[in-house]
């Protein structure tokens, strides 16, 4: 599976319904021994809790120039777990049901990841994608 942005978002981002700059957007780390991508996913409550190994606080300095979404590099401490093979941005509401699942990221520095109790920086992409691009 490709870096993807999920359908139900960009419905979302044409009907106004995720704002990135403005919405509490994560990013969680994903185990896809346990969650497979599907196009039909547009909810946290999709990706299954086992799958979901550690979730980051609120993405910080968020910006959108010329259609691409970047954001400040993120931190999760003490990640224990299986093996991280995805991160998964969604904008969160505080309930899974109606967090939207914003995009799907398996390539990159740093996947497969294998948990050890240590922290995890996520670097978002400094190349012309950022986070993602529309």
């Amino acid at each position: 599976m490709a870096n993807s942005l999920y359908p139900s978002a960009k419905q979302a981002f044409l009907s106004a319904g995720i704002n990135l700059t403005s919405d509490t957007v994560k990013a969680v780390l994903v185990d896809t021994g346990a969650y497979t991508y599907s196009a039909a996913h547009a909810n946290l409550s999709d990706v299954p809790a086992p799958a979901r190994i550690a979730t980051s606080g609120a993405l910080a300095s968020k910006t959108i120039t010329n259609g691409v979404f970047d954001a400040a590099d993120v931190t999760i401490t003490g990640v224990t777990g299986t093996t991280v093979e995805a991160i998964v941005v969604y904008k969160d509401t505080g309930t899974a049901s109606t967090s939207s699942l914003i995009a799907y990221i398996d390539s990159g520095t740093g996947l497969p990841y294998t948990p050890n109790g240590a922290d995890v920086t996520i670097s978002w992409d400094n190349g012309s994608s950022r986070i993602l691009a529309l």
